[in-house]
């Protein structure tokens, strides 16, 4: 009797949320630190990198300096901006081994001859929900957050995500 009285009030329940048309949203606000409240309400601006904690260097950046740029900042990878600030390109570690088969003088190169064009970006209001779905469509782990003029705000990265629970 105890499991049909529990049955009966989940279904009273479940009828009055649709009668007033209470939505998963209204939940999370409810109760903001559970898993569907952090999915539904976190936003990229509060999991970013910004600041010295960016990984950034320009086209004309020498590999050499680039590699020490994604080392120090410890996100695998760095944005490569324009001569007016704009993202112009992402280097990864891949785009790093890559580079390695292609040229015996990859140090030598400037940032432009290594990086990908068009990387992946995001605008820091997005959900961190919505920046997993870019990522695991497009098998990437890190995604450059821009303003509206496509100058890089900030990076995040799939572990930030991933520590702030949301997967």
């Amino acid at each position: 009797s105890t499991t049909a009285a529990l049955a009966m009030g989940d279904a009273l329940a479940v009828a009055l949320f649709e009668k007033r048309g209470f939505r998963a949203e209204d939940f999370a606000v409810l109760h903001p630190g559970g898993r569907l409240g952090r999915r539904l309400l976190l936003r990229l601006r509060d999991l970013m990198h910004m600041g010295d904690e960016m990984p950034i260097v320009s086209e004309e950046t020498l590999m050499r300096d680039a590699v020490l740029e994604i080392s120090s900042k410890r996100l695998g990878m760095t944005a490569v901006i324009d001569g007016g600030g704009r993202v112009a390109g992402i280097i990864t570690d891949g785009d790093l081994r890559r580079g390695l088969e292609k040229y015996r003088d990859l140090l030598d190169r400037p940032a432009k001859a290594c990086m990908t064009r068009y990387p992946k970006i995001i605008d820091r209001d997005e959900l961190a929900a919505r920046a997993v779905q870019v990522m695991e469509q497009h098998k990437i782990t890190s995604l450059v957050i821009v303003d509206g003029a496509g100058r890089p705000d900030g990076v995040v990265h799939l572990h930030d995500i991933l520590r702030a629970g949301i997967v």
